[in-house]
């Protein structure tokens, strides 16, 4: 499979082999997840550095055996980069600790963010903006292929919010063990969630004690994500990749009802793969003892763009606001200029996934969403309207987003304005094809009505989960909140262990590929 891009001169990515680390595969189900586990509860009685130390020999194996082009020999450089950065980035902080709120000490925190942007900017957006400037100039006439980092993006985002914390005095002196575990520990490393260091270190100081009440728990949560992965996630994506396909290619436009089918299917693919693997995340995490800030929360049921992104990738909506929205000035300095704060900041969250322009488009369109959601907010409450009927808002909310995913997954702008040309009956008003030009079969959308049910009608897993605190709250989100205990809440029974066997049953029926989660691509 596939984990890491190169940069081409259109900036598009050619994507190369990984297994060991993704969630979804053999080998790190029944190879590495055992043997981090087994390892680090034989040495629960050792001192307490012995056992960070095993973590962070397993985080960085687990890191490590990532090779990007197996056709070559395996190389320790990227290892090196990211013990490297973290070294780099641990002593500067320490540094900055000593000089917060000086004049040096914003010197060095400009510097030290500087470097750490320029590092993420030469792996990632250096082939995008050469393939620019040579199609503007012609120059340069070739553009080396460069590998991106596993991870690089997550692993530098953590690091420039530690800087940020350290100049503002908010960080502890931790010893250097403590900063390469919380920066490496496998199970956030590659897709997230954004963790931050005042609710990690404490946790594992903690973590060997009672773990095994975790257990259950934690493997219900993984299993659940596991199922959401293979059974829903990639079976989704069977019906999204081939219209996507044709509208990327030369042939005929897609018709009307093709178009919004596999807007929706990949807008399902995409929302069960990232919520699968954040379920995935807290329940590897859980099963060492640590508690994930919750990074997913049933986005499709929001009733606006604004609570949109209180629950879609809440970590990373949490650092844009805290270390790009607020200091650009935030809503403090009037209106026009939160508008002009609010499309910059998602804009850049836009260039954060993705070296492509169809990433800036994608970014541009929630900034301006934002943007026209604030304003409603504030007409209505001068007006005196009341809000919208609660399903028409969140079917407008859906269909929003939907849009913006168009371009997510697109190849191009090409492909993608065909696609949104056909939803929005620019190419007419057909409905499913003749049979001989159909690129999925007829009933493979049907397969989408449950998974929509699902969606909007079911329980998430931390609500399942609610009665053993799956997660952490994110600050600025009201979730996990507290509620009446239900009778479909998991505990330690038999009919919730009959059911664990279950899922486990139907997804092993389905574990016959290895795929990677979209968001290992960021």
């Amino acid at each position: 499979m596939s984990t890491f891009r190169r940069h081409g001169v259109d900036g598009t990515f050619t994507l190369h082999h990984l297994s060991f680390v993704l969630f979804n595969s053999y080998t790190f189900l029944l190879v590495f997840l055992p043997i981090a586990l087994i390892g680090w509860n034989a040495l629960k009685r050792a001192p307490f550095r012995v056992v960070l130390g095993w973590l962070v020999l397993v985080s960085l194996a687990y890191y490590g055996v990532w090779n990007p082009d197996p056709t070559k020999p395996w190389s320790p450089k990227y290892v090196l980069l990211i013990l490297g950065s973290c070294t780099a980035n641990y002593y500067l902080g320490r540094r900055l600790s000593a000089l917060k709120f000086t004049r040096p000490g914003k010197l060095l925190l400009t510097g030290g963010v500087t470097a750490n942007l320029a590092l993420l900017g030469y792996f990632k957006y250096a082939g995008f903006l050469g393939g620019i400037l040579h199609s503007l100039t012609g120059w340069p006439a070739s553009i080396p292929d460069i590998v991106l980092p596993l991870a690089i993006s997550f692993f530098t985002f953590l690091q420039i919010a530690y800087l940020v914390d350290a100049y503002r005095g908010e960080t502890e002196e931790y010893h250097f063990t403590d900063y390469l575990l919380f920066v490496t520990f496998f199970p956030h490393l590659i897709a997230g969630p954004l963790i931050h260091h005042r609710e990690m270190m404490p946790q594992f100081r903690k973590s060997q004690h009672g773990w095994h009440r975790d257990f259950p728990v934690a493997l219900g949560m993984f299993l659940m994500g596991l199922f959401k992965k293979v059974v829903i996630a990639d079976n989704v994506a069977r019906i999204a990749t081939p219209i996507f396909g044709l509208a990327a290619e030369h042939g005929r436009d897609p018709t009307m009802l093709e178009a919004w089918i596999g807007a929706v299917a990949y807008a399902l693919q995409l929302y069960f793969d990232f919520s699968g693997y954040s379920d995935m995340a807290l329940g590897s995490a859980r099963l060492f003892g640590i508690r994930f800030p919750l990074n997913f929360h049933s986005p499709y049921k929001a009733d606006s763009i604004v609570e949109f992104w209180r629950r879609w990738h809440m970590t990373l909506s949490r650092f844009l606001r805290d270390y790009l929205y607020i200091p650009l000035g935030g809503n403090r300095k009037g209106p026009a200029r939160r508008y002009v704060n609010l499309f910059l900041t998602m804009l850049l969250g836009g260039l954060w996934h993705g070296a492509g322009w169809t990433f800036i488009m994608w970014g541009a369109l929630h900034g301006m969403f934002l943007c026209v959601n604030h304003a409603w907010f504030g007409l209505r409450k001068k007006m005196a309207w009341s809000a919208l009927p609660k399903p028409l808002a969140i079917a407008l909310t859906f269909i929003a987003v939907l849009v913006g995913w168009v371009f997510f997954r697109a190849h191009d702008f090409s492909s993608a304005g065909r696609l949104l040309a056909s939803m929005f009956g620019l190419h007419g008003l057909g409905g499913w094809p003749d049979k001989a030009t159909r690129v999925i079969q007829s009933v493979e959308p049907l397969k989408l009505i449950p998974v929509l049910i699902g969606v909007w009608l079911l329980p998430n897993t931390q609500e399942i989960f609610a009665r053993y605190r799956p997660a952490l709250r994110v600050s600025g989100a009201p979730y996990p909140a507290g509620g009446t205990r239900r009778w479909w809440q998991w505990r330690p029974t038999k009919a919730f262990a009959a059911a664990t066997v279950l899922l486990a049953i139907a997804t092993g029926l389905q574990f016959d590929k290895v795929s990677e989660f979209i968001y290992f691509q960021f």
